[in-house]
């Protein structure tokens, strides 16, 4: 497999080409098959691509992670240049999305419209779904572990007032190559650690050859506080390790301090894949 990060909240030093943005998209090249792995909140992705080497109008589809703008509203720009590929959802509940921490609230959903676009293109998946040839999406992920502390700012309101957030629109991507797994965390707003069970779960005694999103251990983003304590993190670090995984390749939202306290523990098993960087796992 190739992977290439399309954006990211940083840049590779060396690429000041390339544009960045709170988001994520993710650019797969496995076993003959090119999927885009979430689409960042604008068309920064596109823009990139067109700098490394990626042709948006020749993937094949298309997986994103939950219905955080930061994740899907790139769609948009996407369907502009890809004339063939199926998007996939979690299938869920119409809600809207908030982010509310001391007296401040702000959208942080899907954009709307775009789903009442292009319905053709759109398909909403409830159950575990083998889209190609073992590329798998998962609905059903573990609750094993503590969610992350950073949830607690999230929110959803269908009418009846502001509820936290259950992630219920959140899915884990897992491909299946022949030496290995790799798993498509997102935001693993689930939880790393419960992504990392349910893909055990489903696929035992099969290495785990990397572990590739974002982890939201940050707290509040625009402080790049940490969610929870030094200790949480380091222990997530310590069960990560008990795990048969390789290595595991992370940015966006586990935030550059918990960066820095996985690296302790983890060490060279965690690698920061900000935007530009393309790996071979």
């Amino acid at each position: 497999m190739k992977l290439t990060a399309l954006v990211d909240n940083t840049r590779l030093d060396n690429r000041a080409d390339l544009a960045v943005e709170r988001g994520l998209s993710l650019h797969v090249n496995t076993m003959g098959r090119q999927v885009l792995f979430d689409a960042g909140s604008s068309k920064t992705f596109c823009d990139n691509a067109a700098l490394l080497n990626v042709y948006i109008q020749d993937i094949d589809a298309a997986v994103i992670s939950h219905r955080h703008h930061d994740h899907c509203n790139g769609v948009s720009h996407f369907l502009e240049r890809n004339s063939k590929a199926l998007v996939h959802f979690r299938e869920c509940e119409e809600t809207d999305y908030c982010f509310k921490a001391f007296g401040f609230k702000t959208n942080v959903g899907i954009d709307k419209n775009l789903l009442l676009n292009a319905k053709e293109r759109f398909n909403f998946v409830n159950k575990t779904t083998e889209i190609f040839p073992n590329i798998f999406i998962i609905t059903k992920i573990s609750s094993k572990y503590k969610q992350p502390k950073g949830n607690q700012y999230l929110f959803t309101n269908s009418g009846m007032g502001c509820k936290p957030d259950t992630f219920d629109h959140e899915l884990l991507m897992v491909i299946k190559e022949s030496d290995g797994l790799i798993v498509f965390t997102g935001c693993a707003h689930s939880g790393v650690l419960n992504m990392v069970e349910t893909a055990v779960a489903l696929f035992p005694d099969t290495r785990i050859k990397a572990v590739v999103g974002g982890f939201h251990l940050v707290g509040l983003p625009l402080f790049n506080s940490i969610g929870g304590s030094k200790k949480d993190i380091e222990a997530i670090g310590q069960t990560l390790l008990s795990y048969p995984i390789d290595k595991l390749y992370t940015g966006h939202c586990t935030g550059m301090k918990a960066y820095g306290l996985l690296k302790g523990v983890l060490g060279d098993r965690l690698e920061y894949l900000p935007t530009g960087r393309s790996v071979v796992i």
